[in-house]
């Protein structure tokens, strides 16, 4: 039996989640939660096989959680299942310890299948996606678009900055201090070439950085 925790801060796509797991004999979810903290929390406690985790989300991302849970308890395996495209974060989540990706416009049976194949510790892409990551890993760095440039850090606080936190919030929830998220701030802007917060948003948007 796969023991499986599900990550995702929308209750309804967890729920969906539940229905199309349930129908599948092997598979058991054993928990669900709504960040990336409660995420590290459950698998201290409970120790799932599988984590199918998102990737934004309040608090701690998808990204950051992925690295301390896999750098923690490198047995369990984590299937990511998100919203954003695999050229924006499909390659960072790999090497973040992630063994799979996927999108949540996936079918049921990839999705199953997915859960499988990470639970054996093999990694999981479809096609298409496979075909894309491999491109990203094959290009120079002269050839890498804007957000491929940014560190893993940056971004988070671009992600934070576009969907509307301040930046004290944004100090208090990656831990680091307010001058150190301004400093970030001004190394987007400058990196990104914009010049306010509504076009690091429009940015975010059009790169499919944020859920809308």
């Amino acid at each position: 039996m796969i023991k499986i925790l599900l990550v995702d801060d929308h209750d309804i796509v967890r729920s969906g989640l539940k229905r199309i797991i349930s129908d599948y004999k092997g598979t058991k979810i054993i928990g669900e939660v709504s960040s990336g903290e409660e995420a590290i929390e459950f698998v201290r406690e409970q120790k799932p096989d599988v984590v199918i985790m998102d990737i934004s989300m309040p608090g701690m991302d998808g990204l950051e959680a992925t690295k301390r849970i896999t750098e923690r308890w490198p047995k369990i395996k984590i299937l990511v299942l998100t919203v954003h495209p695999e050229e924006t974060y499909a390659l960072r989540i790999l090497k973040a310890g992630a063994l799979g990706y996927l999108q949540k416009n996936c079918s049921p049976e990839d999705l199953i299948t997915g859960i499988k194949t990470v639970h054996r510790g093999k990694r999981f892409l479809l096609p298409e996606s496979a075909q894309r990551v491999a491109y990203r890993m094959l290009e120079s760095k002269d050839d890498l678009g804007p957000v491929d440039n940014l560190s893993d850090r940056e971004l988070q606080v671009l992600y934070f900055l576009a969907s509307g936190f301040e930046m004290k919030e944004i100090a208090s929830k990656l831990k680091i201090s307010y001058k150190t998220v301004e400093t970030y701030r001004s190394r987007l802007m400058e990196k990104l070439k914009l010049k306010n917060i509504a076009e690091l948003t429009k940015f975010a948007i059009r790169h499919k950085l944020i859920d809308i």
